[in-house]
């Protein structure tokens, strides 16, 4: 009777662990999901500086500059 009582005790421990793992990886799971979202935001920001600054630079005179006029 001992033998069944303490294989209930460790199937039990171990439904316990099974459990308490499922939810770690649940919460890690949201957690790099959360993450991507992040990413794939901060991707299309520094995208769109790109395309402002080749904006920009296109809009910028491109031979060389002129003296300052105190020369």
């Amino acid at each position: 009777m001992s033998d069944t009582k303490a294989l209930s005790e460790r199937i039990d421990a171990l439904e316990m662990r099974a459990a308490e793992q499922e939810r770690t990886i649940e919460d890690l799971n949201a957690t790099v999901l959360a993450q991507w979202k992040e990413i794939e935001t901060l991707n299309r920001q520094i995208a769109r500086l790109g395309a402002q600054m080749q904006e920009i630079e296109g809009r910028l005179p491109t031979g060389p500059e002129p003296p300052p006029p105190h020369y």
